[in-house]
C-alpha cells in the first residue's frame, strides 16, 4: 500500500479521498528538517503547504518518492530543479484559492480605508477614539492594481461596484481585454503609483519584482498612496515602505505577506496606519476544502501511473514518447517569445508545427507554448489545464498550424504574434535545443538562459561595436550567431553568455548610431 506522508494540515475531504483509493496516509504535523528527512523514507508522496521546505536534501533522502504535491498556488518551498533531476513529480492546486484572496484582499483595502482594525482595537481596550480614525471613501478614488492575473481582475471588478476608476500595469494581458474589464491600461510602474490613490498587488515575485515597490519607485507615488499586498512577500521593501509612511508620502498600507514568514517584527508593525494579518488570504474553509480535494486527486493519478494535468515539472511526468523531448523546447521558445515581447504579448499568436512532429497529437506542445508564454505575467502558476483559461482572460487568440513538410529540417517549432517571431528544434544525438530562426533571420545558436539581441544597420563596423561593449560589461560570450533580413539593409545578431547581461549593455548600445533596436533576456 504506497504511503502518502502529509506534513502540513490538509482538509479532511483530501485525505478522506486518498484513503478511498486505498493509500496509507501517514499524517505528521511539524516536522524539523532533520526529522522529515526520516519520515520521507518510503513515502511514495509528501503533501506540503508553504511552511515545509522540501529541499534537495529531501529528495536525496527519499528512496520511493513519486510526487509531491502543493496544496496551494506557488511551488517556491519545492525545489522543483531537484525533484526534475530525481524524477519525482511537483503538483500544485493552482486556482483553489482565487476566490478567497481576493476577498481577502478586498478586506484588507476596507479595513485600510476606514481604520477598522485600530478603531476596534481601541474601543476593546477601552478607548472611544471617534475623531481620531477617520476614514476615506472609495467611490471616485483611483485603484491601481499591479498584475492584472485572475486574481487581480476578481478585486478590480469587486472594487468597480465601489465606484472607483481602475487602473491596471500589467505587459501580458491586451489592451482589447482591459477595455472588455473596464480597467485602463498604464506604461510603467512609475505611472501607476503616480495616479493611485489606493494600489494592490497581484504579482508574482520573480527577480523582476522582487524588491519591486521600494524607495525609488515610492519616490513616485502620489502623495496620500495606501498600499495593500496579499499577493508574495518580498515585493514590498518593508523598510522603505515604513519609512515612506513616516514620513507621509504614503498613507497607510495593508498587508498580508511578509519576506520572511512566519515573522512577529518588522518595521511596519510599529505604525498605527498599518493594517497586518499572518498570511491569511487562503485561510478559508472553501479555499482548504478546494486545495486538499485537488490535490489529492492529482496525486492519485501520479500514483496511478496517469497524466498529471497539474504537474509543474512535465519533464517528471508521464507523456507521450513521441511528444515528451519537444515539450521543454516549446515552454522555453514561448518564454523567450514573452521576454522579447517585453511591454506586451500579441492579441492572436500562431504556433506552427512542421515536419514529423506534426503528424502527432500537438496539443500538449500548444500548452507548453502558452505555459511559457503566459507563465511570467500570471499571479499564479501557469499549468497545462488552465494556460487556455489565461490565454483568453489575458484577451489573446490562440492559432495553430501543423505541416508534415519541412524544407531543412526533421521537425520544427515556430512562435509569432505582433513584432516577433521565432524557430527552435532539436539537434544531435543529445537533441540540443537550438533556435533557428528569430524575427525573420535565419540563424542557429544554442537556447541559452542568457541572449543579446542587437538588430542594426547592415554595414561595417557595427559587430565590432557589440562586442566591444559585451566584452567592456565583462560579459564573456559563449556563442555568437549573424543573420542577415531577407530585404537587405538590416541584420541581426544574437549573443549568448553563461551570465546575466547588464542592463547597461542594452543602455549603452541602444544610443549608438546604426543600432535599430536591443534586447536582453535574462531567463534565469
Amino acid at each position: 500500500m504506497p504511503r502518502i506522508l502529509v506534513t502540513e494540515p490538509l482538509a479532511e475531504s483530501g485525505l478522506a479521498l486518498l484513503r478511498e483509493a486505498g493509500h496509507d496516509v501517514d499524517v505528521q504535523l511539524g516536522l524539523s528538517p532533520e526529522e522529515l528527512l526520516s519520515a520521507i523514507k518510503g513515502a511514495s508522496a509528501l503533501i506540503v503547504r508553504s511552511a515545509t521546505k522540501v529541499t534537495a536534501e529531501v529528495f536525496d533522502a527519499a528512496d520511493a518518492l513519486v510526487a509531491v504535491g502543493r496544496a496551494g498556488a506557488g511551488v517556491d518551498n519545492i525545489d522543483v530543479t531537484a525533484a526534475t533531476r530525481k524524477g519525482v513529480m511537483v503538483i500544485n492546486a493552482p486556482g483553489s484559492n482565487s476566490l478567497s484572496t481576493a476577498e481577502h484582499a478586498v478586506a484588507l483595502l476596507l479595513a485600510l480605508a476606514r481604520n477598522v482594525p485600530q478603531a476596534h482595537g481601541a474601543l476593546k481596550a477601552g478607548r472611544w477614539e471617534k475623531s481620531r480614525w477617520e476614514g476615506v471613501e472609495l467611490h471616485g478614488k483611483t485603484l491601481g492594481v499591479l498584475g492584472l492575473g485572475r486574481i487581480g481582475t476578481l478585486v478590480a471588478q469587486r472594487m468597480n461596484a465601489f465606484g472607483m476608476r481602475v487602473i491596471a500595469r500589467d505587459p501580458f494581458v491586451t489592451p482589447e481585454r482591459a477595455r472588455q474589464l473596464g480597467i485602463e491600461l498604464v506604461d510603467s510602474y512609475e505611472e501607476l503609483v503616480g495616479q493611485s490613490d489606493f494600489l494592490t498587488i497581484h504579482a508574482n515575485k520573480t527577480k523582476e519584482t522582487a524588491g519591486l515597490i521600494g524607495k525609488d519607485l515610492l519616490a513616485h507615488a502620489k502623495p496620500g498612496l495606501r498600499i495593500v499586498n496579499a499577493a508574495r512577500g518580498g515585493i514590498v521593501d518593508e523598510v522603505a515602505l515604513a519609512e515612506a509612511i513616516s514620513s507621509g508620502r504614503v498613507a497607510g498600507a495593508a498587508l498580508d505577506v511578509f519576506e520572511t514568514e512566519p515573522t512577529t517584527e518588522s518595521p511596519l508593525f510599529e505604525l498605527d496606519n498599518v493594517v497586518v494579518t499572518p498570511h491569511l488570504a487562503a485561510s478559508t474553509q472553501e479555499a482548504q476544502d478546494k486545495a486538499g480535494q485537488m490535490i489529492a486527486e492529482q496525486l492519485r493519478l501520479a500514483l496511478a501511473g496517469d497524466f498529471v494535468p497539474f504537474a509543474v515539472n512535465v519533464e517528471a511526468a508521464e507523456v507521450p514518447s513521441s511528444v515528451r523531448p519537444f515539450l521543454p523546447l516549446a515552454e522555453r521558445l514561448g518564454h523567450l517569445f514573452a521576454l522579447l515581447a517585453e511591454d506586451s504579448i500579441p492579441e492572436v499568436l500562431d504556433i506552427a508545427y512542421q515536419g514529423e512532429l506534426a503528424g502527432h497529437d500537438t496539443r500538449l506542445l500548444k500548452l507548453a507554448v502558452l505555459r511559457g508564454v503566459l507563465g511570467a505575467g500570471s499571479d499564479e502558476p501557469v499549468s497545462y489545464v488552465n494556460a487556455p483559461q489565461v490565454a483568453e482572460e489575458r484577451g489573446m487568440q490562440v492559432r495553430e498550424s501543423t505541416t508534415t513538410v519541412s524544407d531543412e529540417y526533421v521537425n520544427l517549432i515556430s512562435i509569432s504574434g505582433d513584432k516577433h517571431s521565432l524557430a527552435g528544434t532539436l539537434t544531435g544525438r543529445r537533441g540540443d535545443p537550438r533556435i533557428v530562426m528569430l524575427d525573420g533571420h535565419d540563424l542557429e545558436i544554442p537556447l541559452a538562459d542568457h541572449l543579446l539581441v542587437v538588430r542594426n544597420d547592415d554595414r561595417v563596423g557595427m559587430m565590432a561595436l557589440v562586442t566591444a561593449t559585451v566584452a567592456e560589461a565583462g560579459v564573456n560570450i559563449a556563442d555568437m550567431r549573424l543573420g542577415r533580413s531577407p530585404g537587405g539593409g538590416t541584420a541581426l545578431a544574437v549573443i549568448t553568455s553563461d551570465q546575466e547581461i547588464p542592463a547597461g549593455v542594452r543602455e549603452r548600445l541602444a544610443g549608438q548610431p546604426g543600432i535599430l533596436d536591443v534586447v536582453t533576456v535574462n531567463a534565469s
